[in-house]
């Protein structure tokens, strides 16, 4: 018989209260407080605590104050990483996110989903997907992207903007739910 966290990391319906899955809840608490402890001003210790934080992250990365994630280590960020303040990842499933990418603020990135149905939520099931920032990519303030969505390469995510659906590469996205307002040049 498969354990919580190994539902929970085949992508399956696991038990979102379950002792070793709310262990890595609490091990994510106690990351971003020691990131939060740091202050913004001292960016060599703000780059390490980030370091410590995500699964792996590339050159000069940049977070402000009041981030919170799930997991920690289910974070992949490239070069250039911004998430400006508030910024929430549940990152319950892996969360893929490209270089030069700028996340702004109140922003919430989910990979995790419960049942329509009351007796799911009842028995405390969540299930996750992950999903996937490509380069270039900036999310405007007060953005919410749901679990399993792919967002392509030079997309720009307008405020306040709920992304449901798969985005592709050089286009503005904006509404709720998001749809392509504008297709973008690509001048790399």
């Amino acid at each position: 018989m498969m354990t919580e966290v190994e539902k929970l990391d085949a992508g399956l319906p696991y038990d979102m209260i379950d002792p070793a899955v709310n262990g890595r809840k609490l091990h994510a608490v106690k990351m971003t407080d020691a990131l939060e402890a740091v202050p913004v001003t001292d960016h060599e210790n703000r780059v390490r605590a980030i370091q410590n934080l995500f699964g792996s992250v590339g050159k000069n990365p940049e977070i402000l104050p009041g981030f919170h994630c799930d997991n920690d280590s289910n974070i992949h960020a490239g070069d250039d990483f911004l998430a400006n303040y508030n910024v929430t990842i549940l990152d319950i499933a892996p969360v893929y996110i490209g270089h030069h990418v700028l996340i702004g603020p109140n922003t919430l990135i989910s990979t995790v989903n419960h049942p329509m149905t009351p007796a799911g939520r009842r028995n405390h099931l969540g299930i996750a997907k992950p999903v996937r920032l490509g380069d270039d990519v900036w999310i405007g303030g007060n953005v919410t992207i749901v679990p399993g969505v792919t967002i392509g390469r030079n997309v720009i995510v307008a405020a306040g903007a709920v992304v449901t659906k798969d985005v592709p590469d050089n286009v503005l996205v904006g509404g709720v739910p998001a749809r392509i307002l504008k297709h973008l040049e690509n001048d790399l």
